[in-house]
């Protein structure tokens, strides 16, 4: 079972995902990278642009999802580097520093206080979120088109493309599409009809929306919303 809420960092969601069966529902691209914990391990995920999948047998898992943009700053690396991974903790941090944080981490009452209180000590000592990325997020998730956005933030293609692979993983096209399938998602798990959903969401017909669901998350969206989680 998927449960979360707000997190006491600004944008940041805790959440935890107990099996309840077999099998594991696919992780979609959501724009974002996560601190997490399983089994007593730190680890981070980085940002999709595929549905993942987690292999091996079921367990218990808790993280910490930031917002688009905010992670690399907090973990002091480029946001492409981790891009469709999940590293431990240790790749990124001193072993010592990474020792410390999983004792905290698993001596806590709960995975996601632990979780939490690592990220909300990280964000106190980095610099704050650049104002230009999140008005980028904001721009793009509201369905304007990149080019227009760009225009509006004053930056050209190259400088937009690079600035959006340090703190997005990939560039302001591919984070459209992600934050567009978010979109399509939403309305289509609230019960509005598929053609609905891909003309408010920004698709151009229904047959775009099938096409995109079935590249983001590896299956049709039918199917997508009969699973669990």
């Amino acid at each position: 079972m998927y449960a979360e809420r707000a997190s006491r960092l600004t944008g940041a969601v805790v959440w935890t995902n107990t099996p309840s069966g077999p099998g594991t529902a696919p992780v979609l691209p959501d724009g974002c990278m996560d601190l997490l914990w399983n089994e007593g391990r730190l680890l981070v995920a980085g940002p999709d642009t595929h549905a993942y999948v987690t292999h091996g047998r079921p367990s218990d898992w808790a993280g910490v999802r930031f917002c688009p943009g905010t992670a690399p700053a907090l973990l002091g690396v480029p946001a492409h580097q981790l891009r469709d991974r999940r590293v431990p903790l240790s790749h990124l941090r001193p072993a010592s520093e990474v020792r410390r944080l999983t004792a905290q981490v698993n001596a806590a009452p709960d995975p996601t206080t632990g979780l939490e209180q690592v990220a909300l000590r990280w964000a106190g000592a980095a610099d704050r979120p650049d104002p230009l990325l999140q008005r980028l997020v904001t721009a793009l998730d509201a369905g304007r088109p990149v080019a227009a956005t760009a225009d509006e933030l004053g930056l050209g293609a190259r400088q937009l493309h690079r600035r959006s692979l340090a703190a997005f993983g990939y560039g302001p096209k591919t984070l459209a599409r992600v934050l567009r399938l978010q979109r399509a998602l939403a309305l289509a798990r609230a019960g509005v009809p598929f053609a609905e959903t891909a003309a408010r969401s920004g698709f151009a017909d229904q047959a775009h929306l099938a096409r995109d669901v079935r590249e983001l998350a590896g299956m049709p969206l039918s199917r997508l919303l009969a699973r669990p989680g």
